[in-house]
């Protein structure tokens, strides 16, 4: 009995050893099923500095609820968002944040709504110059679907992150209105504030990344419509067994330059944010430099602002080929008849366009020039293809732009 007494008491330490084994083991498994190598972005908005006409109008975002709506790509069952303090000075609160499907816009369906988290909490405060993930969550996002974000700010920076150029109402309530479905009698706005990506955990998919300025933006398109070129391009995308599961990322910003001037980063300062930290991009299509063409004052700085640009384009496209990512280059479109009309303006337009087709840098080329131009040998944009100004697209241009993009490109 003794024996046997002893041979139990040495069995238990084992056993509590084997048990004890266990639980540590689970949260290992279970990391690895969530980890971040199967994000997808499926939106993504550029971030700037909002100047003072574009900030949100009364109530304002302190302790307030804002409602916006995107338009999203591809779409999966499990999703991240991201947020953007990037550009403000004091911290900003949000107090909570949900999605939901939307039914009549600022409408929602309140039973898909979702309240985000952080770390586990429905509340973050956001540093200065700093950005944020929500925790993962699930949610079944469709492909090419409108998706409402709330979020009911506590306080909120001075100097706001943002991007002015959306192209889509959002929707002001005072106080705390982040289950209000109706979202009625809200002060509008056709602005984006925090808001920077929304990602898929999706092993099947990926995205291209479409750097631009204003075209890229869309200046011209129609507002609430989602019909700027990218948005008939993923719609294209998405509409092709052979690329539905393509999404397509805009990160555009009006007015902005590729190497110095310009509105927001330019496109060499913030190029690693809003190209590189996107997840899942196999291809980027870099549609800028009009802007800084447009800025030449002299005559003899022609040919050194299109080598500039030639330059910086080498810049990118390295970086890009670094991440395993094609890069496309896009063609500056016609703008003779425009505030841009010089003729040292075109001269070097015609020095970066001739480079773009002949050089080999890029991947492949899409000619939004040959697409866009009036009649062949000339400089100036189709009649019916402009927004009054001989420089940006209307929404007959954005749909001719999307459409002029070879799908195979992205096979």
């Amino acid at each position: 009995m003794k024996r046997e007494y002893f041979k139990w008491l040495l069995f238990i330490p084992l056993l509590l050893l084997i048990l004890g084994c266990k639980p540590s083991q689970s949260p290992i498994k279970k990391a690895g099923k969530s980890g971040n190598e199967n994000w997808v972005g499926t939106w993504a908005t550029a971030q700037m500095l909002v100047e003072p006409n574009n900030m949100p109008p009364e109530p304002g975002l302190a302790e307030n609820t804002i409602r916006q709506i995107i338009r999203v790509s591809i779409g999966g069952k499990q999703l991240r968002l991201r947020f953007s303090n990037i550009f403000s000075d004091q911290p900003t609160v949000l107090k909570s944040v949900s999605v939901a499907n939307v039914t009549a816009a600022p409408g929602i369906d309140p039973a898909t709504q979702k309240i985000l988290s952080f770390n586990g909490n429905p509340e973050i405060t956001m540093n200065p110059e700093q950005e944020v993930f929500s925790d993962a969550f699930d949610f079944d996002l469709k492909a090419g679907q409108l998706l409402a974000i709330t979020i009911h700010y506590g306080a909120a920076s001075h100097k706001t992150s943002g991007h002015p150029g959306s192209r889509t109402t959002s929707y002001i309530l005072q106080g705390d209105n982040i289950s209000d479905a109706a979202f009625s009698g809200a002060v509008k706005t056709d602005h984006w504030y925090s808001i920077m990506g929304v990602d898929v955990n999706n092993d099947q998919s990926a995205n291209i990344v479409c750097l631009g300025n204003s075209i890229t933006d869309g200046r011209g398109s129609g507002t609430n419509k989602q019909n700027r070129w990218t948005d008939i391009l993923s719609a294209r995308l998405l509409a092709n067994k052979k690329t539905d599961h393509i999404g397509v990322l805009n990160l555009g910003i009006g007015g902005n330059c590729v190497v110095k001037g310009g509105l927001g980063p330019t496109a060499l300062n913030r190029f690693d944010r809003d190209v590189l930290s996107q997840k899942g991009t196999k291809w980027l299509v870099i549609l800028e430099g009009v802007n800084d063409i447009g800025g030449i004052k002299n005559p003899q700085d022609a040919p050194l602002k299109a080598q500039e640009l030639i330059e910086a384009y080498k810049v990118m496209i390295d970086k890009a080929h670094a991440k395993g990512i094609k890069v496309y280059g896009c063609t500056i479109l016609p703008f003779q008849k425009s505030f841009y009309d010089a003729p040292y303006r075109q001269e070097a337009r015609d020095i970066v366009n001739t480079w773009i087709r002949n050089s080999n840098a890029f991947d492949a080329v899409i000619d939004f020039d040959k697409a866009m131009v009036s009649e062949i040998g000339s400089k100036t944009i189709l009649s019916d293809m402009h927004d009054g100004d001989f420089l940006h697209p209307n929404e007959s241009g954005y749909l001719r732009m999307g459409e002029a993009v070879d799908l195979d490109l992205f096979k």
